[in-house]
């Protein structure tokens, strides 16, 4: 009898252990799978934005103001343009300021 008991105490204990593995495994690549999705929708939500449209060019250069007070309300509305082009994100610092040196120059 107290073979049987050894015997059946040594199935418990391995078949315990096997299953602790498993559950172990088991969530471990729960685990993966779920980050592995999460990723994938962040790459499918990125992927369906609209990509940012391309930076505008140069502002054109404007027919010469009939006097000084009217260039000056020119070149601040144009400012004020590129100010709202770069407040939006369309405009990187780089470019917004080399766009407003072109138009103070």
């Amino acid at each position: 009898m107290p073979g049987l008991l050894r015997g059946v105490a040594r199935t418990a204990v391995v078949a315990g252990t096997a299953t602790a593995v498993s559950n172990r495994v088991s969530r471990r690549q729960a685990g993966r799978w779920a980050q592995q999705d999460y990723e994938q929708q962040q790459g499918y939500a990125q992927a369906q934005q609209a990509p940012p449209p391309p930076p505008p060019a140069a502002p054109p250069a404007a027919a010469p103001p009939a006097d000084a007070a009217d260039a000056m309300t020119q070149k601040i509305d144009q400012l004020k343009q590129l100010a709202e082009l770069k407040a939006q994100g369309v405009l990187t610092d780089e470019e917004f300021e080399q766009q407003k040196r072109a138009l103070l120059a």
